[in-house]
């Protein structure tokens, strides 16, 4: 059996719910679950590491806030706890600009503290899993944050930032040319990069995937909702190969669509 972890990010208080509807019906109407890496409490001048407005701002609509908390959106909370196949993963507090690449370990326990607390007020269950932005830990960030949660997904881990106590598990996973890994209480998920990306080709994106999946036993694959909607308008092309993807996952009896929960119950082999 081959397992499947599909990660979308940056779903946040300013997300239309109509885009998730789009993107995702397909993969709920067969029981595919769906990990959302919700942003508990957007900042509205998000900014990417290239100094550009974040993509998921889209939606703005002239709010004034700085911050917007998730819970501010009720029809969007509605619509994630009535569909049960969304499974809620924390995504950084914010998503300022690499915030969780920090030093001080008060100020990243006040952001980790401040977006759990946001989550519960919009009645999700506590998340499992952390999702850093822009995949940037410090190694004061991992100490606190696997305090915190059983997963860790990201698209890679630098030893220099891990905290020293974790460096024997990660070298014994670097000699077994593993992807995933565990430290402790906590697993650390890899991912092959963003294979559903606008950047990509669409015409040979689906293969790619399907290669991936074959040449691993769990792959996390990785997307961004608002990367379907340039400018609020759906990328139909784009659209098409994420549904073909749920079709293509929905039939394949050696492969199973799973949860970062199932993950931290063990019950999915990693490598």
């Amino acid at each position: 059996m081959r397992y499947v972890i599909l990660r979308d990010d940056d779903t946040n208080a300013l997300t239309p719910v109509e885009c998730l509807e789009r993107l995702y019906r397909p993969f709920l109407d067969r029981g595919l679950p769906v990990n959302l890496a919700v942003i508990p409490d957007v900042a509205t001048n998000a900014l990417t590491p290239e100094g550009e407005r974040e993509g998921f701002l889209f939606a703005k609509n002239g709010t004034g806030a700085q911050t917007v908390p998730v819970g501010d959106n009720p029809e969007l909370v509605k619509y994630l706890r009535e569909n049960s196949g969304f499974k809620i993963v924390q995504h950084g507090c914010h998503h300022e600009c690499f915030e969780f690449d920090r030093q001080t370990p008060e100020e990243i326990v006040e952001r980790l503290e401040r977006g759990l607390r946001r989550l519960a007020e919009a009645g999700f269950p506590r998340p499992v899993t952390f999702v850093a932005p822009h995949d940037k830990l410090s190694r004061a960030s991992y100490r606190e944050v696997a305090k915190r949660f059983r997963v860790i997904s990201s698209g890679w881990f630098e030893r220099k930032r891990l905290p020293l106590a974790w460096w024997p598990q990660y070298l014994a996973k670097k000699a077994r040319h593993a992807a995933h890994w565990r430290a402790g209480h906590t697993v650390l998920l890899s991912h092959p990069g963003c294979l559903l990306s606008a950047k990509r080709s669409f015409g040979s994106m689906l293969d790619q995937i399907i290669r991936t999946i074959n040449n691993r036993k769990l792959t996390v694959l990785v997307t961004h909702w608002w990367e379907y909607f340039p400018n609020g308008s759906p990328n139909e092309d784009f659209i098409r190969v994420l549904h073909q993807t749920a079709e293509y996952l929905a039939a394949q009896e050696e492969i199973k669509v799973i949860s970062f929960v199932d993950v931290a119950r063990g019950e999915a082999a990693l490598n």
